[in-house]
């Protein structure tokens, strides 16, 4: 079952500093967690990520899972060479009830990562193996990828921007949810927002959404 954790604000622990733990924190940049990375050495981007304040970086080598009671993560994720070690740490954590993902033993995780196609951070298109070949996931969403780019326009991204400022302004207004339901529905066909989108006048669509608003019965 694929599913989307909510790490908003939430601590986000990964130890190592290498390529793998690279591709573990651009996966995590998106999500507006708190990304810590213990390591004793780190590549030049985590380096980079670093400077830009982006993550946090803790200069330690790490020879057991005490790191967990120090900052009580709600995930960690293990990416060192010391595959041991990187057992130890994950079933600590799952003790503790932390969420783990160890990757040099996905089968053992709480979660395995899919080959995710993404939009504008507004659509994302899994493409899920259940861990048992990262490389054709990988892929099949280089091929996917390609077809998709046809398929959603930058229109659909824009009217998807337009509903979610619309649904939250009519949360206040309108005090139903199928009277809710309606009046996006209407923002969404209306001939005038679908051209405002179309011509990049986002702003002048979100106004024309906030007008119909006013004059909802």
């Amino acid at each position: 079952m694929i599913v989307h954790l909510n790490l908003h604000d939430k601590i986000v622990i990964v130890i190592g500093g290498g390529n793998e733990a690279l591709k573990r924190i651009n996966s995590l940049l998106k999500e507006k967690c708190q990304i810590i990375v213990i390591s004793n050495t780190i590549n030049n981007q985590i380096k980079n990520l670093i400077k830009n304040k982006k993550i946090k970086f803790k200069k330690q080598k790490i020879q057991d899972a005490s790191i967990l009671s120090i900052y009580k993560p709600y995930m960690v994720i293990t990416t060192t060479n010391d595959k041991k070690l990187n057992q130890k740490i994950i079933n600590d954590a799952k003790s503790k009830k932390i969420i783990a993902y160890s990757s040099d033993n996905p089968e053992f995780s709480d979660f395995s990562n899919p080959a995710i196609i993404d939009f504008d951070n507004l659509i994302q298109i899994a493409i899920f193996t259940g861990g048992k070949s990262p490389a054709m996931s990988k892929k099949l969403r280089i091929e996917s990828e390609k077809i998709f780019k046809k398929l959603i326009t930058k229109e659909e991204i824009g009217q998807i921007k337009i509903q979610n400022i619309a649904r939250e302004i009519a949360k206040n207004k309108i005090a139903t949810q199928n009277e809710r339901k309606n009046y996006l529905n209407s923002i969404m066909s209306n001939k005038e927002i679908k051209q405002l989108i179309k011509e990049g006048h986002l702003k002048k669509a979100e106004n024309q959404a906030k007008s119909i608003l006013r004059n909802w019965k």
